[in-house]
Protein backbone atom coordinates (compact mmCIF):
# COMPACT_ATOMS: atom_id res chain seq x y z
CA UNK A 1 0.00 0.00 0.00
CA UNK A 2 1.29 3.38 -0.99
CA UNK A 3 2.38 6.17 1.61
CA UNK A 4 -0.53 8.49 0.11
CA UNK A 5 -3.24 5.61 0.43
CA UNK A 6 -2.01 5.06 4.03
CA UNK A 7 -2.52 8.74 4.85
CA UNK A 8 -5.91 9.14 3.07
CA UNK A 9 -6.99 5.80 5.24
CA UNK A 10 -5.48 7.73 8.21
CA UNK A 11 -7.53 10.58 7.27
CA UNK A 12 -10.87 9.24 6.97
CA UNK A 13 -10.89 6.90 10.20
CA UNK A 14 -9.75 10.19 11.98
CA UNK A 15 -12.65 12.49 10.50
CA UNK A 16 -15.06 9.59 10.87
CA UNK A 17 -14.32 8.95 14.32
CA UNK A 18 -14.64 12.95 14.80
CA UNK A 19 -18.21 13.14 13.55
CA UNK A 20 -19.29 10.22 15.33
CA UNK A 21 -18.33 12.27 18.37
CA UNK A 22 -20.18 15.32 17.32
CA UNK A 23 -22.99 14.05 15.86
CA UNK A 24 -26.13 14.10 17.63
CA UNK A 25 -28.91 11.11 16.43
CA UNK A 26 -31.56 13.58 17.77
CA UNK A 27 -30.61 16.19 15.94
CA UNK A 28 -30.37 14.22 12.72
CA UNK A 29 -33.51 12.66 13.00
CA UNK A 30 -35.44 16.09 13.74
CA UNK A 31 -33.55 17.35 10.80
CA UNK A 32 -34.88 14.17 8.49
CA UNK A 33 -38.51 14.72 9.58
CA UNK A 34 -38.36 18.48 9.48
CA UNK A 35 -37.06 17.50 5.50
CA UNK A 36 -40.12 15.36 4.65
CA UNK A 37 -42.47 17.55 5.72
CA UNK A 38 -40.80 20.25 3.99
CA UNK A 39 -41.15 17.96 0.59
CA UNK A 40 -44.94 18.05 1.03
CA UNK A 41 -45.79 21.41 -0.22
CA UNK A 42 -43.53 20.65 -3.16
CA UNK A 43 -45.51 17.14 -3.79
CA UNK A 44 -48.70 19.05 -3.40
CA UNK A 45 -47.85 21.52 -6.19
CA UNK A 46 -46.59 18.76 -8.60
CA UNK A 47 -49.43 17.15 -8.05
CA UNK A 48 -51.81 20.26 -8.68
CA UNK A 49 -50.04 20.89 -11.64
CA UNK A 50 -50.74 17.65 -12.95
CA UNK A 51 -54.34 17.61 -11.97
CA UNK A 52 -55.00 21.07 -13.88
CA UNK A 53 -53.40 19.50 -16.85
CA UNK A 54 -56.09 16.67 -16.93
CA UNK A 55 -58.76 19.65 -16.01
CA UNK A 56 -57.80 21.63 -19.31
CA UNK A 57 -57.77 18.49 -21.19
CA UNK A 58 -61.43 17.36 -19.97
CA UNK A 59 -62.47 21.17 -20.36
CA UNK A 60 -60.51 21.31 -24.16
CA UNK A 61 -62.65 17.83 -24.99
CA UNK A 62 -65.82 19.09 -23.66
CA UNK A 63 -65.81 21.95 -26.05
CA UNK A 64 -64.37 20.19 -29.08
CA UNK A 65 -67.69 18.03 -28.88
CA UNK A 66 -69.53 20.69 -28.42
CA UNK A 67 -68.27 22.04 -31.66
CA UNK A 68 -68.77 18.86 -33.85
CA UNK A 69 -72.28 18.92 -32.64
CA UNK A 70 -71.99 22.42 -33.77
CA UNK A 71 -70.74 22.32 -37.15
CA UNK A 72 -73.14 19.23 -37.75
CA UNK A 73 -75.96 21.09 -37.44
CA UNK A 74 -74.66 23.88 -39.79
CA UNK A 75 -73.47 21.54 -42.14
CA UNK A 76 -77.54 19.43 -42.10
CA UNK A 77 -78.31 23.44 -42.64
CA UNK A 78 -76.62 24.44 -45.50
CA UNK A 79 -77.30 21.37 -47.06
CA UNK A 80 -81.03 21.84 -46.53
CA UNK A 81 -80.23 25.33 -48.04
CA UNK A 82 -78.87 23.97 -51.07
CA UNK A 83 -75.67 25.70 -50.47
CA UNK A 84 -73.24 23.03 -50.81
CA UNK A 85 -70.26 25.04 -50.76
CA UNK A 86 -70.93 26.46 -47.43
CA UNK A 87 -71.39 22.49 -46.23
CA UNK A 88 -68.44 21.56 -47.65
CA UNK A 89 -66.58 24.33 -46.06
CA UNK A 90 -68.43 23.32 -42.63
CA UNK A 91 -67.62 19.70 -43.29
CA UNK A 92 -63.40 20.28 -43.63
CA UNK A 93 -64.08 22.22 -39.79
CA UNK A 94 -66.13 19.08 -38.84
CA UNK A 95 -63.31 16.59 -39.72
CA UNK A 96 -60.55 18.73 -38.39
CA UNK A 97 -62.82 19.28 -34.90
CA UNK A 98 -62.55 15.60 -34.92
CA UNK A 99 -59.41 14.47 -35.30
CA UNK A 100 -58.88 17.23 -32.31
CA UNK A 101 -61.52 15.81 -30.48
CA UNK A 102 -60.15 12.08 -30.74
CA UNK A 103 -56.75 13.33 -29.52
CA UNK A 104 -57.60 15.78 -26.55
CA UNK A 105 -59.72 12.44 -25.36
CA UNK A 106 -56.51 10.07 -25.39
CA UNK A 107 -54.62 12.57 -23.89
CA UNK A 108 -57.25 13.60 -21.40
CA UNK A 109 -57.37 9.86 -20.52
CA UNK A 110 -53.99 9.63 -20.07
CA UNK A 111 -53.72 12.33 -18.01
CA UNK A 112 -56.30 10.88 -15.81
CA UNK A 113 -54.12 8.20 -15.25
CA UNK A 114 -51.28 10.23 -14.21
CA UNK A 115 -53.28 12.53 -11.76
CA UNK A 116 -54.52 9.41 -9.94
CA UNK A 117 -50.73 8.04 -9.93
CA UNK A 118 -49.81 11.28 -8.88
CA UNK A 119 -52.35 11.49 -6.23
CA UNK A 120 -51.71 8.16 -4.94
CA UNK A 121 -47.95 8.74 -4.52
CA UNK A 122 -48.56 12.14 -2.91
CA UNK A 123 -50.58 10.07 -0.44
CA UNK A 124 -48.04 7.21 -0.08
CA UNK A 125 -45.43 9.60 0.58
CA UNK A 126 -47.68 11.34 3.38
CA UNK A 127 -48.50 8.02 4.71
CA UNK A 128 -44.88 7.24 5.13
CA UNK A 129 -43.75 10.14 6.26
CA UNK A 130 -46.25 9.84 9.40
CA UNK A 131 -45.01 6.11 9.78
CA UNK A 132 -41.37 7.52 9.69
CA UNK A 133 -42.16 10.14 11.55
CA UNK A 134 -43.31 8.24 14.57
CA UNK A 135 -40.18 5.77 14.39
CA UNK A 136 -38.23 8.44 14.52
CA UNK A 137 -39.83 9.84 17.48
CA UNK A 138 -39.46 6.62 19.03
CA UNK A 139 -35.64 6.59 18.59
CA UNK A 140 -35.54 10.19 19.91
CA UNK A 141 -37.28 8.68 23.07
CA UNK A 142 -34.74 5.80 23.15
CA UNK A 143 -31.59 7.86 22.65
CA UNK A 144 -33.13 10.35 25.50
CA UNK A 145 -33.52 7.70 27.88
CA UNK A 146 -30.33 6.25 26.96
CA UNK A 147 -28.56 9.21 27.67
CA UNK A 148 -30.24 9.55 30.55
CA UNK A 149 -28.85 6.47 31.79
CA UNK A 150 -25.17 7.26 30.58
CA UNK A 151 -25.73 9.66 32.91
CA UNK A 152 -26.64 7.90 35.69
CA UNK A 153 -23.93 5.66 35.43
CA UNK A 154 -21.73 8.10 35.17
CA UNK A 155 -23.08 8.78 38.65
CA UNK A 156 -22.61 6.09 40.29
CA UNK A 157 -19.77 5.38 39.02
CA UNK A 158 -18.07 8.43 40.71
CA UNK A 159 -20.42 7.66 44.01
CA UNK A 160 -18.31 6.16 47.04
CA UNK A 161 -20.13 4.11 48.75
CA UNK A 162 -18.15 3.81 51.71
CA UNK A 163 -17.38 6.93 52.60
CA UNK A 164 -21.00 8.22 51.74
CA UNK A 165 -22.35 5.47 53.94
CA UNK A 166 -20.95 6.50 57.14
CA UNK A 167 -21.65 9.94 56.42
CA UNK A 168 -25.44 8.86 56.00
CA UNK A 169 -25.50 6.97 58.95
CA UNK A 170 -24.15 9.63 60.99
CA UNK A 171 -26.71 12.46 59.81
CA UNK A 172 -29.20 9.66 60.24
CA UNK A 173 -28.38 9.61 64.14
CA UNK A 174 -28.25 12.96 64.50
CA UNK A 175 -31.62 13.60 63.48
CA UNK A 176 -33.08 10.32 65.52
CA UNK A 177 -32.14 12.44 68.05
CA UNK A 178 -33.29 15.85 67.30
CA UNK A 179 -36.75 14.22 66.77
CA UNK A 180 -36.84 12.16 70.32
CA UNK A 181 -35.88 15.17 72.25
CA UNK A 182 -38.90 17.26 70.03
CA UNK A 183 -41.15 14.22 71.05
CA UNK A 184 -39.99 14.94 74.79
CA UNK A 185 -40.90 18.20 74.56
CA UNK A 186 -43.95 18.24 73.32
CA UNK A 187 -44.89 15.61 75.77
CA UNK A 188 -43.67 17.64 78.53
CA UNK A 189 -45.95 20.28 77.27
CA UNK A 190 -48.86 18.17 77.12
CA UNK A 191 -48.25 18.14 81.22
CA UNK A 192 -50.79 17.40 83.62
CA UNK A 193 -51.20 20.64 85.45
CA UNK A 194 -52.81 21.89 81.87
CA UNK A 195 -55.38 18.55 82.21
CA UNK A 196 -56.33 19.67 85.48
CA UNK A 197 -56.91 23.26 84.88
CA UNK A 198 -59.15 22.63 81.76
CA UNK A 199 -61.21 19.73 84.43
CA UNK A 200 -61.43 23.06 87.04
CA UNK A 201 -62.84 24.63 83.99
CA UNK A 202 -65.09 22.15 83.09
CA UNK A 203 -66.25 21.92 86.85
CA UNK A 204 -66.82 25.91 86.84
CA UNK A 205 -68.86 25.59 84.12
CA UNK A 206 -71.42 22.95 85.82
CA UNK A 207 -71.54 24.90 88.59
CA UNK A 208 -72.26 27.66 86.89
CA UNK A 209 -75.17 25.93 85.20
CA UNK A 210 -76.22 24.00 87.90
CA UNK A 211 -76.88 27.07 90.03
CA UNK A 212 -78.18 29.36 86.94
CA UNK A 213 -80.51 26.28 87.11
CA UNK A 214 -81.27 26.63 90.66
CA UNK A 215 -82.48 30.31 90.31
CA UNK A 216 -84.71 29.53 87.88
CA UNK A 217 -86.79 26.75 89.55
CA UNK A 218 -86.27 29.31 92.58
CA UNK A 219 -87.53 32.18 90.52
CA UNK A 220 -90.38 29.90 89.36
CA UNK A 221 -91.82 28.51 92.92
CA UNK A 222 -90.63 25.04 92.35
CA UNK A 223 -88.07 24.84 95.17
CA UNK A 224 -88.67 25.17 98.94
CA UNK A 225 -86.73 26.82 101.89
CA UNK A 226 -85.34 23.41 102.19
CA UNK A 227 -84.41 22.91 98.90
CA UNK A 228 -82.61 26.10 98.62
CA UNK A 229 -80.59 25.56 101.70
CA UNK A 230 -79.30 22.55 99.92
CA UNK A 231 -78.44 23.92 97.13
CA UNK A 232 -76.15 26.27 99.04
CA UNK A 233 -74.59 23.77 100.88
CA UNK A 234 -74.04 21.92 97.15
CA UNK A 235 -72.89 25.35 95.88
CA UNK A 236 -70.81 25.88 98.80
CA UNK A 237 -69.28 22.31 98.68
CA UNK A 238 -68.56 22.61 95.10
CA UNK A 239 -66.53 25.79 95.65
CA UNK A 240 -64.35 23.54 98.59
CA UNK A 241 -64.03 21.17 96.39
CA UNK A 242 -62.62 23.40 93.41
CA UNK A 243 -60.49 25.67 95.75
CA UNK A 244 -58.91 21.97 96.70
CA UNK A 245 -58.07 21.05 92.72
CA UNK A 246 -56.81 24.23 92.54
CA UNK A 247 -54.17 23.97 95.39
CA UNK A 248 -52.74 20.72 93.94
CA UNK A 249 -52.32 22.17 90.37
CA UNK A 250 -50.03 25.31 92.44
CA UNK A 251 -48.17 22.48 93.95
CA UNK A 252 -47.78 20.29 90.90
CA UNK A 253 -46.88 23.73 89.26
CA UNK A 254 -44.12 24.54 92.21
CA UNK A 255 -42.70 20.39 91.83
CA UNK A 256 -41.81 20.91 88.16
CA UNK A 257 -40.12 24.36 88.59
CA UNK A 258 -37.79 22.63 90.51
Amino acid sequence: MGLWARITRVFRASTGAALDKIENPELVLQQTIRDMRDRVPELNNSVAQVMATERLLVKQKENLSSQVVDLDSKIKAAVKMGRDDIATAYIGQLQQAQVDLDRTSVQAEHAGVASQQALKARDNYVLNMKKRSAEAMQLISAAKQAKLQEQLAQTMDTFNIGDDASTFNEMREKIDRRVAAAEAKLQLGASNVDAQMADIEREAMDIQLQDKLLEYKQQMGLLGAGSSDASKQISAGSTAEQSEVAGQVIVNDNDGSN
